[in-house]
C-alpha cells in the first residue's frame, strides 16, 4: 500500500488537530502538529525573552530550537519536546495563544519551521496539520483539507479545551484572541492562512467530532486508492 500526506489547514479551534490525531491513529500514519511546534518556538522565545524586533537575536535562537514529538506510552498520544524537554502542556496556555501568531508571522520562523516539518514529512505516511501546509509545506500532498466553522462555535470549543485542562477563561477573552490571530494567520506577508485550490473544505459547526473524522479518513482511503493505481 502505498503512503500520502495528508495536509490539513484551517483557522484556529476548528478541531483541525483532533481530528488530525485521530485520523493519522486510524490509519496508522504519523501525526505531526505544526501548530505545536511553533507554539514551541512562542514558548522559547518567552523563556529567553528574544526580541521580535531583532532579526539577529531570532536567527541565533532558531539555531537553538530543535522540536519532536514523542509518543507517551501511558496514553497513547504523542507530545511536543522542544530541546529534549517535554513541553506540551505549557505550550497549551493563553499566554501562548495570545503570542504564538506573532511569532509565527516572522519569515525567519517559518523557514526554519517549515524545513522541520518537511524532513519529518519526507517518508510520507503522515497527517500534519496547520495554517499553510498545503499550500507551501506540502503543495504536492495528495489529499489536502480546509476545515472552518463558526467563529462562535469555535470560541466555546476553545474555552472547553481550556477548561477540560484546567483552566477558566472568559469567552469574550477567548474571542478577542481568536479574531486578533484570524486576523494575523490571514494578512501576514510569509504564506499565510488560506485554502489550497484543491483542497476539500470541511466546514465542521454542525459535524460531531465523529463525523468530521469519518469524512477525511473517507477521503483519504479514496486518495490511497487513486494512488496504488497509479
Amino acid at each position: 500500500m502505498r503512503k500520502i500526506v495528508i495536509a490539513i489547514d484551517g483557522f484556529s479551534a476548528c478541531g483541525k488537530s483532533s481530528t488530525a490525531k485521530e485520523v493519522a491513529a486510524q490509519i496508522g500514519y504519523a501525526y505531526i502538529d505544526s501548530g505545536a511546534m511553533y507554539r514551541a518556538v512562542t514558548h522559547y522565545f518567552i523563556d529567553n525573552h528574544i526580541n521580535l524586533t531583532n532579526p539577529k537575536d531570532i536567527e541565533k535562537a532558531l539555531t537553538k530550537i530543535e522540536v519532536a514529538f514523542i509518543r507517551n506510552n501511558k496514553s497513547g498520544i504523542n507530545e511536543t519536546y522542544l530541546n529534549g524537554l517535554n513541553v506540551e502542556k505549557k505550550i497549551r496556555t493563553m499566554e501562548i495563544s495570545a503570542k504564538v501568531s506573532e511569532v509565527s508571522a516572522l519569515v525567519a520562523v517559518r523557514h526554519a519551521m517549515v524545513a522541520q516539518q518537511r524532513r519529518m514529512g519526507k517518508k510520507k505516511a503522515v497527517v500534519m496539520d496547520g495554517r499553510d501546509i498545503g499550500t507551501n509545506v506540502f503543495p504536492q500532498a495528495a489529499l489536502k483539507i480546509f476545515m472552518q466553522a463558526d467563529f462562535h462555535v469555535r470560541a466555546e470549543r476553545r474555552q472547553k479545551e481550556l477548561l477540560e485542562k484546567g483552566n477558566m477563561v472568559d469567552l469574550d477573552v477567548i474571542a478577542d484572541n481568536l479574531a486578533h490571530r484570524d486576523r494575523l494567520d490571514t494578512s501576514r506577508e510569509e504564506n499565510p492562512l488560506r485554502k489550497a485550490d484543491d483542497a476539500f473544505v470541511i466546514d465542521t459547526t454542525d459535524l460531531t467530532f465523529d463525523e468530521q473524522v469519518a469524512a477525511i479518513i473517507k477521503l483519504a482511503n479514496n486518495e490511497i486508492a487513486k494512488e496504488e493505481v497509479l
